[in-house]
């Protein structure tokens, strides 16, 4: 059931939906650095002059790191203005909040004419290649880990401490966290994002959604309304609920996995099309996921954005730490799966499981496909996989970078994604990303500040 069009077109069934006397409409953007941000218009303005024309902002808006609001760079400073512009196909009741909608905002320099450092274009452009090069289009569906903490008095100082110590998939813990768990699914169930399961997860105070799939963009921004309810129902419950990939260092971290598959004419081509596919996929879905797996270091700055990123991405975490791949192999960082219903010597999609909540998901998804086109355009093959933790085959399998200067080491020997992501914004990104390394490499301990960010 769509409902993007509720609005202008008459609702669900014909059926007009009104929001009960709609005041103010947040324009959602999210910067480089994987921030969640708003301009807030009243009402009437913002259908009068904003829903046509867009509010302004400055350049500087993809400039920023995830520790400071100065600008990061030179390319974008004070000097320099754009439009950010509504999607009016995402414009949705606020469901925590009466009297508010909420959508999803586009760069432009002036309208009809994108902005080349806007991240939701950036994922349209790569798939429109994808489309007209391949006529393929790729979906995504995202799980979802994070931290419920609650305050405290720690050595005599408030302070914000795990909401439980339970185990993975404790029915004590769900049972605990029921109220915050319906109050989210009610409101997810309001925007129409599809929720698949959830449950306790393996760290101290944590939990986990599966979402379902659906085209990259539309996953993209389910994905930041999804995360936008689950802080702000968090909130409401006393609790702050945080995405950071590493909270305690002596525990595992939180990633935000994503699951691939290639579609076309409404058919999953990922997929082989019969038995006698040797790890049951097609030949267009091997290759695409051989250039995620040839490309996955250079990937890792857009996915794994923070140093803390990679406190994470660790041997024996379920994180996938080496170089390779597996089928329904958690230790790797990309693993096949084959769901209930679709026969073990099938495949319906991978996994990369170094997303995490930290990361842009419109630019996440975009390295992503940008690695996916290589593999196609050259017909990258896939190595052999790997069944067994690569952590106890020794040195036979290569690290993936452990830390964010590695991969962006990788990325800056990678010609790859220059064209495909484009020069200025894959510059941009370099530049905020060696100063996040530099920043967290003086400050040891700021990470911790985090919780309140993400």
């Amino acid at each position: 059931m769509d409902l993007s069009n509720n609005y202008e077109n008459g609702g669900v069934n014909g059926m007009k939906v009104v929001p009960n006397e709609v005041k103010l409409v947040r324009i959602i953007w999210v910067d480089a650095s994987g921030h969640h941000r708003c301009r807030v218009i009243p009402s009437t303005r913002f259908n009068d002059v904003v829903k046509k024309n867009g509010v302004g902002l400055s350049v500087v808006c993809m400039a920023r790191s995830s520790y400071t609001d100065v600008p990061i760079g030179k390319n974008l400073t004070g000097a320099g203005e754009i439009r950010l512009l509504p999607d009016l196909s995402t414009k949705r009741i606020v469901p925590w909040m009466e009297q508010e909608e909420m959508v999803m905002g586009d760069m432009y320099i002036r309208p009809g004419e994108a902005w080349e450092y806007c991240p939701r274009e950036a994922l349209r452009r790569l798939s429109s290649i994808l489309k007209n090069e391949f006529d393929l289009e790729m979906k995504a569906g995202f799980e979802i880990e994070f931290l419920l903490l609650k305050k405290a008095v720690k050595d005599g100082k408030e302070d914000w401490v795990p909401f439980d110590s339970s185990l993975y998939c404790s029915t004590s813990s769900y049972d605990a966290t029921a109220p915050f768990f319906h109050d989210v699914v009610d409101s997810l169930n309001s925007l129409n994002i599809t929720v698949e399961q959830l449950h306790a997860e393996a760290a101290k105070g944590q939990f986990e959604f599966a979402l379902g799939y659906t085209t990259c963009l539309t996953a993209a921004d389910e994905l930041i309304y999804t995360r936008e309810v689950i802080k702000a129902v968090a909130r409401k419950h006393g609790l702050l609920a945080t995405f950071i990939p590493k909270y305690a260092m002596d525990d595992v971290g939180s990633g935000c996995h994503v699951h691939i598959s290639l579609w076309q004419n409404g058919k999953n081509v990922l997929m082989a099309a019969d038995k006698s596919s040797k790890h049951g996929m097609s030949t267009i879905g091997e290759e695409f996921m051989a250039g995620v797996l040839y490309h996955i270091p250079s990937i890792l700055p857009f996915i794994a954005p923070l140093p803390n990123s990679y406190d994470r991405i660790q041997p024996n975490t379920w994180c996938g730490a080496y170089h390779c791949w597996g089928k329904d192999n958690r230790e790797a960082p990309i693993r096949t799966a084959s769901p209930p219903g679709i026969g073990v010597t099938s495949v319906s999609n991978f996994e990369v499981k170094s997303f995490d909540g930290l990361a842009n998901p419109y630019l996440g998804l975009a390295s992503i496909l940008c690695a996916g086109l290589d593999g196609l355009r050259n017909h990258i093959q896939l190595p052999q996989p790997i069944d067994t933790n690569p952590s106890y085959m020794g040195l036979k399998f290569q690290r993936l970078p452990q830390s964010l200067s590695e991969a962006l080491e990788a990325l800056e020997n990678n010609n790859t994604f220059t064209d495909l992501i484009g020069e200025r914004l894959l510059a941009a990104i370099k530049e905020i990303r060696k100063a996040e390394v530099e920043y967290y490499t003086k400050h040891q301990d700021a990470y911790k500040q985090l919780i309140h960010h993400y």
